[in-house]
């Protein structure tokens, strides 16, 4: 054990709040009404991880990485045909090294009117890297994103939602609209840091509402869920029903490779279904979900 004079219980409590507040939820940015007079949005994400969840980690497994290509073939497309039938448009976060492998689905992703956003340069975990080696990370991975697709990202999901102390700096220096890493709420919020006001608008994610939970394995780590498509779904749309119950924000992170599968894409089909036969449901990107509520709670 370190020096006991080290450990959390003896830390000052000028030590612990300052860890707290470095960054913070501040004021809520819930709209009292949606884009036109909608009662609930839908924010829908995939994050188009590829090969990069096995390259971050040294790349060592060929079946691993053919597993991150399944998601470019076969998930991505699935993905694309079940918004395009409810017409309803969504943002992809996709690490630099996956739209490098895979610039033609950027392109058409973008196309097809749906947003692109930055996940990292290889899926690093940020929280390992010095400020230097992250800031310039994420920079490049804007500028690949935005040389591939034309566009500009103006949102971060930080992979793995691996949030480090300097993020948020460096989310300011790139002058984002938004982030989608933190779990302060179900709405969206305002980041602080530091107890400061950013102006970058969070839009929070959650583990209940990530479909890898459910269905993600590994060979050799003993990880072997596989929850029954039904279960995720019933968990999904009880999210979604609460959401439009308090008038709020529903927030869905899924990936090409995780739900592209065939026992596995009727989920987004069914939800999809269900939350179109509403017509008080805005369905949006995040892009635009995080313009309307700095609009309207400037």
């Amino acid at each position: 054990m370190d020096d006991i004079s080290s450990q959390p219980w003896t830390w000052e409590e000028q030590t612990w709040r300052s860890k707290v507040e470095h960054v913070r939820a501040g004021r809520s940015m819930k709209p009292a009404k949606w884009k036109n007079g909608a009662r609930c949005a839908v924010a829908l994400s995939f994050d188009s991880d590829h090969e990069t969840n096995e390259l971050r980690d040294g790349g060592k497994s060929i079946g691993r990485m053919s597993q991150g290509q399944y998601g470019n073939r076969q998930g991505v497309p699935r993905i694309l045909n079940a918004l395009a039938k409810h017409d309803a448009k969504a943002t992809f976060f996709v690490p630099a090294v996956a739209a490098l492998l895979y610039e033609d689905e950027q392109r058409r992703v973008v196309a097809e009117g749906h947003e692109i956003g930055i996940h990292g340069w290889i899926h690093e975990l940020n929280s390992q890297l010095p400020y230097e080696i992250e800031r310039d990370l994420m920079f490049r991975a804007t500028d690949a994103l935005e040389r591939i697709t034309g566009v500009r990202p103006v949102g971060l999901r930080t992979p793995s939602w691996d949030f480090s102390p300097t993020t948020l700096r460096i989310e300011r220096e790139l002058g984002l609209l938004y982030d989608s890493s933190l779990m302060a709420d179900d709405d969206p919020y305002e980041l602080l840091e530091h107890g400061e006001p950013t102006g970058i608008v969070e839009l929070p994610v959650e583990w209940i509402r990530d479909d890898a939970v459910y269905f993600n394995m590994h060979r050799f780590n003993g990880l072997r869920p596989h929850t029954p498509p039904t279960a995720v779904y019933d968990i999904f749309f009880r999210e979604f029903e609460r959401a439009y119950e308090e008038g709020g924000l529903f927030l869905l992170t899924m990936h090409p490779h995780v739900t592209g599968y065939r026992s596995r894409i009727w989920i987004l089909e069914k939800l999809l279904e269900e939350i179109t036969q509403r017509s008080d449901v805005w369905i949006a990107t995040h892009a635009e979900i995080a313009a309307f509520v700095k609009a309207e709670c400037p």
